[in-house]
């Protein structure tokens, strides 16, 4: 399969694809680069305030749309409201993006991709996950290439104002943590985020969806990797559960199941480096995944939840994933050097 790469740097910017090339954009790119070249520390502070005043802006622009046309869904089930929402979505996105194109320079981001991906199309994502900044380095790949992107995220995010209530609007599965012990006292407990799950689920079906899940359902860290004596260098045990419920929910959908690899060279950033600019090298590879059609047709069955045997299955295949995607990182790592 043909695939399409896009290095990231001050003289080709992925924002030369998806933007004119305006005079007035070039004045931009060059007073950032200006300012991070001459006062680093004045660079990264005017990025940091570009970024978050955008987004501080963005979000009171869009909050009242939102709000209107969430409930206006909710309400009504309109697929006119849906499309509404997903649209001022993408907007947020989009201007965010912006941002990471021309107030942050010297970016020496590699990001390959398959050719033939589509934002009308249906798509599982796994991704590996070390920091705060992995959303949005997806969100950033996904403009014009894939539909809006969803992933799982903690159900106490929606007293979060307006971030929060838009993933609710739109369909984001959001779950509840329970501890072990919770859950051993109370099995209703897991019982209620599955019904979370599915119910995200099916209100994706019949439309375009790019569904992200981090398998190893935390950050990495050097103190978690060793805990759990992982066989991985660069990853934690990946987990099969909400994939698997994925699979089962919209199997049927689904165009692909695409495997995210983001690497780092430069250690995994906190969220406000990426406004600041600090993120100077990245890598990003996006690779399809082909299930076995055994290991498919029993998790369509519904046999991960009953079924030992379709279990083992998964987590060979995981783990066979997760080996190559160890060899990846390696490999990417190494490019940098």
């Amino acid at each position: 399969m043909d695939v399409v790469t896009y290095p990231i740097t001050s003289q080709h910017s992925h924002s030369s694809i998806r933007t004119f090339d305006m005079p007035l954009i070039k004045k931009i790119d060059s007073f950032y680069e200006k300012l991070h070249d001459k006062l680093p520390v004045v660079g990264k502070a005017a990025s940091f305030l570009t970024g978050v005043s955008v987004l501080t802006a963005n979000s009171a622009l869009v909050g009242l749309p939102v709000w209107t046309m969430g409930a206006a869904k909710v309400l009504t089930g309109s697929k006119l409201t849906d499309d509404a929402l997903i649209a001022i979505t993408k907007y947020w996105i989009n201007t965010n993006n912006a941002v990471i194109d021309h107030a942050l320079p010297h970016k020496d981001w590699r990001i390959n991709l398959p050719d033939d991906l589509s934002e009308d199309k249906q798509y599982l994502l796994v991704s590996n996950h070390q920091s705060w900044v992995d959303t949005s380095i997806v969100q950033y790949i996904s403009q014009d290439t894939l539909p809006l992107t969803r992933f799982f995220t903690k159900f106490n995010l929606i007293y979060i104002p307006v971030i929060g209530q838009a993933f609710y609007f739109l369909d984001f599965p959001m779950m509840k943590r329970f501890s072990p012990k919770e859950m051993a006292k109370n099995p209703e407990l897991k019982k209620q985020n599955l019904l979370e799950a599915k119910r995200a689920c099916r209100q994706l079906k019949n439309k375009p969806f790019a569904l992200l899940n981090y398998l190893e359902g935390t950050r990495f860290t050097k103190e978690k990797h060793d805990k759990q004596d992982s066989p991985y260098e660069h990853l934690l045990k990946p987990r099969a559960g909400g994939l698997s419920l994925a699979i089962n929910a919209l199997g049927n959908e689904l165009d692909s199941i695409l495997d995210i690899t983001i690497v780092y060279p430069d250690g995994a950033p906190d969220y406000d480096d990426l406004w600041k600019g600090n993120i100077r090298r990245l890598g990003v590879e996006v690779t399809r995944l082909n299930i076995p059609d055994e290991l498919f047709a029993a998790i369509m069955d519904g046999g991960y939840d009953r079924d030992e045997a379709t279990k083992k299955m998964m987590f060979d295949w995981l783990e066979d994933i997760w080996q190559q995607k160890d060899a990846r990182i390696t490999r990417m790592l190494s490019e940098f050097e």
